[in-house]
């Protein structure tokens, strides 16, 4: 199957499953013990896996919300917490992934400050002359303050060494957001320019046309577009595709 054949089935997909199984959840009056089992059985139907959601729910009720606080928007606090809780496997597959494209890594251990990680990683760019160096930032959400401070201190520490870098810099957004795509780079264009998007899952959200938002109101550049987990499911943005794979569906 080629690209552009997953992109229009993927556009048929939509998180509306999801999102409607938590509206149900939390627009009814239950006790807290039923709240958390339909949560868990709703995160097992988005295949996070079992492992995930047994950990979010003991911590859910290791917490002891009282009845009010059980919110929805405490619920999407709370799983985005636990996923930055899970930064540490995604330097794992950094590693995997470099090793598959023999490519260096540089990291540092788990809580190190970011910015010295970019310092250290972009000063043996220079030093080995390295054709490009990437700095993976890892999830900096628009609306906490910290990771946005770092990211900010990451973009100093950088220009110490060079005072153009970065000389690119590349949002990857999550397509599942909608709306909230467009505050993110409002907010990361306030710390420094944006010179290209990337989209990722597109494969299950029915808000795929974020991209003609974005492409309207800011004028960047979409590199690339994400609709899977695998390899090949990550390819070059073609207008041409998505305007027809989008008006198809």
């Amino acid at each position: 199957m080629n690209f552009f054949k997953k992109l229009q089935d993927s556009l048929k997909k939509t998180s509306e499953k999801f999102t409607k199984g938590i509206d149900e959840i939390f627009n009814k009056s239950k006790p807290q013990v039923e709240i958390l089992q339909d949560i868990e059985d709703i995160l097992i139907q988005a295949d996070v896996g079992i492992g995930f959601v047994e950990e979010f729910r003991k911590n859910i009720a290791n917490k002891k919300y009282s009845k009010e606080e059980l919110t929805k928007e405490n619920f999407f606090h709370a799983i985005a917490k636990e996923i930055d809780t899970f930064r540490a496997a995604a330097i794992d597959q950094l590693e995997l992934w470099c090793k598959k494209i023999n490519v260096e890594i540089i990291k540092s251990d788990i809580g190190s400050d970011p910015a010295s990680v970019a310092f250290k990683s972009f000063e043996y760019a220079k030093q080995n002359n390295a054709d490009y160096c990437v700095i993976d930032t890892a999830g900096r959400l628009q609306n906490k303050k910290n990771l946005m401070e770092e990211f900010s201190k990451i973009i100093r520490v950088l220009k110490k060494i060079d005072a153009d870098a970065p000389h690119e810099t590349i949002l990857v957004l999550d397509a599942t957001t909608g709306q909230n795509a467009i505050n993110q780079i409002e907010e990361f264009k306030k710390i420094t320019p944006i010179s290209g998007i990337i989209m990722t899952k597109l494969d299950g959200t029915a808000k795929g046309g974020i991209l003609v938002a974005i492409a309207k109101q800011f004028q960047i550049p979409i590199y690339a577009i994400g609709v899977g987990e695998k390899e090949e499911d990550l390819d070059n943005f073609i207008a041409k595709d998505f305007v027809q794979a989008f008006i198809k569906n």
